[in-house]
């Protein structure tokens, strides 16, 4: 069980005593639960520049690209060995007719994204276009499915376009288009944020257009769907407990959805230009997602103890002004340090929640939010990987491994109510609190430990010993992922200022592992 020490709040920050040494056991033969390596989704959208100009650039474009993927975001991609990619929405998929977009993309209708800034799309990137990305990149699509503007029909013909491999009407359009053999879905979205952009439904109303369209859907020959509803946005406990009672084991999953920003009244706040509190109440914030994860976990435990129904949350991360002089609309923002800390932070929220927290899909994958990559808007091909990137790749050994039961103790910085809103939900009256420090475990198939330390300390190192309890370690090695300051960023000028290095301050003797963890680092230990 996780350890708090609790300190004083004296000014707008709290002040925290110093400690010399903090004790972390990680408890190595008491793993229960795998890491699901889905956790570890990305999110695209058609947003921005995030599908053209991020992923797709078209098979004529100046930019080196595989079939009209960029080449470059490809292999990035590849490189992170991303579990589950979601497409096309977000907000966009209750907008999105799928059938606009298949056939010779000459032929295809424009669309105008109506969510999204108005911006015109030629609709180049279809089906066909992400089912085979998602294959070569070796990686489950998750499918979000038009319950707001949509019909029934149209959805039920949708899966049998991509799934059925008999003589079926929509098996022969698809073999017309070109794909003869019928892909793997195995993720399919029943609408998404019924409650707001996907058709502002009650959950009473949304439970009912559930059971009407997943009953249409079908299992075809090889492929069986797991049909995720949509779910509540953070703190909207109701929405859980009236899809648990009315659609219960219809469905496999339910989605939530839970951003980090400086607060929806208003400017959200910039990506790079922050002060210390506005730091600390964002990470406060990121944390709070655990509060709201055994809550929503709390009312699914109820209805379904075995844990059939899996909990997705399928959006998350940071929501920042966009950049100044970029497209409105296009949600299109840096990402510093900080940026890499929600992610690192978040993840190990997922990890110790795994047994029923089965995906995650950061939002989103290129140009978009908290984004893994950018790419340049002036079409000359360069291409900077993101802090938040990273943490993604140095956290790769976590994908399937066990989960290790961790106890250790972290001061709290606390930061007043002046930067949090009374209705998201503030676990107490006056102040948020951001714990400094951060500890996950993971156990691999091959024997290997996989151990992320965060300090979140903007001004103070942390020395730790780590007690490897029932296990044996001979070796360690890992990477730090630090910058001069917590605001710095990489862009097309300094793309690896922010970029892991190694990291030779962890030293193994008699079974005790001391580890000198330098102020805001991410630090990724393999023992063996």
């Amino acid at each position: 069980m996780k350890k708090i020490l609790l300190t004083t709040a004296i000014a707008l920050v709290a002040t925290i005593s110093a400690s010399a040494q903090n004790r972390v056991t990680i408890h190595a033969d008491q793993g229960k639960y795998k890491i699901n390596r889905e956790i570890y989704g990305q999110f695209s959208e058609h947003l921005g520049s995030c599908i053209y100009g991020g992923l797709w650039v078209g098979e004529d474009s100046p930019i080196p690209n595989i079939n009209g993927y960029r080449k470059d975001v490809f292999e990035a991609l590849k490189a992170l060995k991303v579990p589950v990619l979601r497409w096309p929405g977000g907000c966009f998929a209750d907008d999105y007719h799928w059938m606009d977009g298949i056939g010779p993309k000459n032929q295809r209708p424009s669309l105008r994204n109506n969510n999204w800034g108005g911006t015109i799309e030629d609709n180049s990137f279809g089906t066909h276009e992400f089912l085979n990305l998602c294959e070569m990149l070796g990686c489950e699509p998750y499918i979000s499915g038009n319950v707001g503007s949509g019909t029934v029909k149209e959805m039920a013909q949708w899966v049998e376009y991509m799934t059925s491999d008999g003589d079926t009407p929509m098996a022969r359009l698809r073999r017309q288009n070109g794909r003869d053999k019928a892909w793997h879905v195995k993720y399919f979205g029943i609408g998404n944020e019924a409650w707001g952009c996907g058709g502002n439904m009650t959950p009473e109303y949304y439970s009912d257009e559930f059971r009407k369209f997943n009953t249409y859907l079908r299992d075809y020959t090889g492929n069986k769907l797991y049909r995720i509803a949509s779910g509540a946005s953070d703190y909207d406990y109701d929405w859980t407990k009236v899809l648990m009672d009315k659609v219960g084991n219809r469905m496999q999953g339910i989605s939530l959805h839970y951003y980090t920003c400086s607060g929806w009244e208003g400017p959200k706040g910039s990506a790079t230009q922050f002060d210390n509190d506005q730091y600390y109440w964002a990470l406060g914030k990121c944390l709070e997602i655990e509060e709201v994860i055994k809550k929503h976990k709390a009312i699914m435990d109820e209805k379904d103890p075995e844990g059939k129904i899996g909990l997705l949350v399928d959006e998350w991360g940071t929501w920042w002004d966009e950049e100044p002089g970029t497209i409105a609309g296009h949600l299109y923002q840096q990402n510093a340090l900080r940026d890499a800390f929600v992610a690192a932070l978040s993840l190990n929220v997922f990890h110790k929640y795994t047994d029923r927290v089965k995906m995650a899909n950061i939002a989103q994958v290129v140009n978009v939010l908290q984004s893994m990559i950018l790419t340049d808007q002036e079409g000359t091909g360069h291409m900077v990987l993101t802090p938040t990137y990273h943490v993604f790749r140095m956290y790769t050994p976590f994908q399937e491994a066990t989960y290790l039961p961790v106890d250790y103790e972290s001061e709290i910085m606390q930061v007043s109510k002046a930067y949090f809103k009374e209705k998201e939900g503030a676990r107490d009256a006056g102040y948020r609190p951001c714990p400094l420090l951060s500890v996950s475990a993971a156990k691999a198939t091959d024997g290997s430990m996989a151990v992320s330390l965060t300090n979140v300390s903007l001004d103070k190192d942390q020395t730790l010993e780590i007690v490897l309890d029932g296990y044996t370690a001979k070796t360690v090695s890992g990477q730090i992922l630090t910058a001069k300051n917590v605001a710095d960023y990489n862009d097309f000028a300094n793309p690896d200022k922010v970029a892991p290095r190694e990291f030779k301050d962890a030293k193994l003797k008699k079974g005790v592992l001391t580890v000198k963890l330098p102020a805001k680092s991410i630090v990724v230990l393999k023992i063996q």
